[in-house]
């Protein structure tokens, strides 16, 4: 399998205290650069797990960068077929 192109993806981790904080980055083949945020804060009765409170930091991050994506990609189908489509809602 030939890879025809790749995206290039960044993201960073602050942790202050019970609360991380990521911010994510993606560079897309046509040069693109879509940048989101996502926070994590651990309970107070909870361990203290870094890990996951960058797991779920991340995971907000890059779920904000999908959903510009989407958007993207839809305003480009819509200048193509000169018709309005409609993202799947979940």
């Amino acid at each position: 399998m030939n890879t025809l192109v790749g995206w290039h993806v960044e993201m960073e981790f602050k942790e202050e205290g019970d609360r991380t904080r990521a911010a994510a980055m993606v560079r897309l083949s046509d040069g693109t650069e879509m940048r989101g945020h996502g926070n994590a804060n651990r309970h107070p009765s909870d361990p203290e797990q870094l890990r996951v409170g960058e797991e779920i930091a991340g995971a907000r991050a890059l779920m904000d960068i999908a959903s510009q994506m989407l958007q993207k990609a839809h305003l480009e189908i819509d200048e193509v077929s000169g018709r309005t489509s409609h993202p799947i809602s979940r």
